[in-house]
């Protein structure tokens, strides 16, 4: 028999043959075509097609590194402050500016999920009964880690700052270690851009442990961490000869995060797909079913043999 087989019905246990050339194929590519090209154009138009980004929240994993530098102005002059950090050189720059503090940490782990929730926080620095506090700045230094979608391990710091024109005799802050991105994460490799030291501890030069270059230099990353705390409460009325003290509580929240991604077009484009092909099917077996176009059908039934239909017959 001349052609090829268009099309085939398995219920009625029937196949079209025509030729590849002749009117029956031209409308079964043309069906073809209206089944798989509307949905594509229907999905990208809907936007969202290519989904670039995607967000998710994740736990961190947040561990303190026990590096800091700290910072207490005692007045407004230049040279009004005292410094001490975990950074030897840095020390050795202050001369008689230099006061150790007696310091107590303690990280927790509050629901017990084996990642760490917040870090507790307590500085007490010894003053002479002559030296007042009125600000001070601390950086507090991280090891921070993604895993769940993007995996990104970086050192970032929370920076604590206040100032006040009253002498205080303690600050107390409590707040979030919150992630700030300035473009996405990437959604597979590993991301070390940012596991390198905040501060540069080893330089013997004043301006690697600038404050103002080093929170630039912070700045500039992409992605960061900010210690938010909207309600930082002074004390004032200290005693004389007692410390000043800075009790903080810095949480490690949940954080949202952002990654590149390119997917869900394929199921935006079966879901649409289907409804065409269940549409589209009706209309081939129709058009072919009726001989809207000449075809030849056969059918795949074969025929009674004459004793199995003489036996029906006398039955």
């Amino acid at each position: 028999m001349a052609g090829v087989e268009l099309f085939s019905h398995p219920a009625f246990y029937t196949r079209y043959r025509a030729g590849l050339c002749s009117a029956a194929a031209l409308a079964l590519l043309l069906i073809a075509m209206f089944t798989y090209v509307p949905p594509l154009l229907v999905a990208y138009r809907s936007q969202g097609f290519w989904l670039k980004q995607g967000a998710y929240r994740e736990q961190p994993t947040v561990r303190f590194r026990y590096e800091m530098l700290f910072v207490a102005t005692t007045g407004p002059g230049p040279g009004s402050f005292l410094a001490w950090s975990t950074f030897p050189a840095f020390n050795r720059l202050q001369e008689d500016r230099l006061r150790v503090p007696f310091l107590s940490t303690r990280e927790e782990d509050k629901n017990q999920d084996g990642k760490m929730d917040q870090l507790h926080f307590k500085l007490e620095l010894p003053l002479q009964s002559t030296e007042h506090v009125v600000g001070v700045q601390l950086i507090l230094i991280f090891s921070y880690q993604l895993y769940r979608m993007s995996t990104l391990v970086m050192q970032s710091m929370a920076f604590l700052q206040f100032f006040s024109p009253v002498p205080g005799s303690q600050l107390y802050m409590n707040g979030d270690l919150k992630l700030n991105q300035r473009q996405l994460l990437n959604h597979c490799g590993l991301d070390t851009r940012y596991n390198v030291s905040v501060v540069n501890g080893t330089s013997p030069f004043a301006a690697d442990y600038d404050l103002t270059n080093i929170i630039a230099a912070y700045r500039d990353r992409n992605v960061t961490t900010v210690f938010s705390d909207p309600n930082p409460v002074w004390m004032t009325g200290r005693a004389a000869d007692t410390p000043f003290i800075i009790n903080a509580t810095i949480h490690y929240p949940e954080e949202p995060g952002f990654w590149e991604i390119i997917k869900f077009a394929w199921i935006q484009y079966v879901s649409i797909l289907l409804i065409f092909l269940w549409v589209f099917g009706r209309i081939k077996m129709f058009v072919f079913q009726n001989q809207v176009f000449t075809t030849t059908p056969i059918s795949s039934v074969l025929p009674l043999s004459p004793v199995l239909s003489c036996k029906q017959h006398q039955s």
